[in-house]
Formats: C-alpha cells, structure tokens, sequence
C-alpha cells in the first residue's frame, strides 16, 4: 500500500480498524469473559453475560458480526464499485456514521448530565456512567465519523454523485429517525 493511498484513505482503514477492535469485546464476552466488564459496562448486561442467559448471547454473536461487517464497510468505502454497490454503501456508510455519532453523543450527553448533578442515578451506578461519558461515547463518536468521513471521501470517487448523495442522505436520515424513535418508544 502505497502511502498517498493510505494518507487519502485512511477514514474508510480508520472506520475497518475500529469495526474490527469493536468487535472483539462483543466475543470475549459471547464467549463468557466478562474481566472488565463489571466496572465500564451497566451491570445489567455484565449480568446477563455472567448467567450465560441465551438470548443475550446471541445478541452479543450478533453485534460482533455486525461489527465485523462494519469494518468491511470501511474497506468497500475506499473506492467505487459501481452503480448499485455505490448507492449502497453510501447508505450504509452514512446510516452507521449517523447512528454512531448519535448514539455516543446520547452516552456523553446523558453522562455530563449525571457528573453535574442534573440527572440523578443510583449511586453505585455513577462509576458506570463515567466510563459511558468518558470511554464509551466518545467511542461510538470516533467510529461514527470515521464511517462519514468514509462515506464523504468515497462519494468523490463515483460517478453518480447526485443519487449518491441522495442514498447516502437516506441512511442517515432514516438510522437518526430510527434511533429517536426507539429512545422516544423506551428502547435503547
């Protein structure tokens, strides 16, 4: 890899990085390690995860793909791979920056409002929340605008920038009302 390629398409090997670091959290726990987790992870899940309870543990096997399949997105980001394939990954590049973004900012948000005292939680929750403030969100923060910038750098390569662009406004449009209505509707 030559650097000029690396230096213009670092976000989309940036977003795959992350895709990939993230999901190894997701199978160390699917696989029943939770070392770690009591202290930076609500103790709910951590909970759920130690009693082996199935469900949760398919949800886990499921996010970790999912994850994965992230980081193939940012890979595919790198260059166009023609009509339909561009459309896509513009709508995918873009839900999931969008998502990300918002979901950390929710996490640091609600976490600032815990810290200055205007939101009050159980106490012995409040470690938990600094790691969601402070490690957390800013997380979801870092990987949702390396999928952006991804999904910015990869509309300058195709040639229908217009519906390109259309497809990428969809995704993130369509992920942020999705998210706000699952938060309005008590989930997430």
């Amino acid at each position: 890899m030559t650097a000029a390629r690396w230096t213009s398409g670092w976000p989309g090997y940036a977003a795959a990085a992350w895709g990939v670091l993230f999901a190894a959290p997701s199978f160390y726990w699917a696989l029943g390690g939770t070392g770690g987790a009591s202290t930076t992870v609500s103790p709910s899940l951590v909970k759920l995860a130690e009693d082996r309870v199935t469900w949760f543990l398919v949800v886990l096997w499921v996010t970790g793909v999912l994850k994965l399949v992230g980081a193939v997105l940012g890979i595919a980001l790198l260059r166009s791979r023609g009509r339909r394939p561009d459309h896509l990954l513009q709508l995918a590049g873009w839900g999931a920056g969008v998502l990300l973004v918002w979901h950390g900012g929710l996490f640091v948000v609600e976490g600032l409002l815990v810290q200055s005292g205007v939101l009050h939680i159980a106490p012995e929750l409040v470690p938990v929340s600094r790691w969601y403030t402070f490690l957390w969100g800013p997380w979801f923060v870092l990987g949702g605008v390396c999928f952006v910038l991804a999904a910015r750098l990869h509309l300058r390569l195709v040639a229908q920038r217009r519906t390109c662009a259309i497809a990428g406004a969809v995704g993130g449009f369509g992920a942020l009302g999705l998210s706000a209505a699952m938060l309005l509707g008590g989930i997430g």
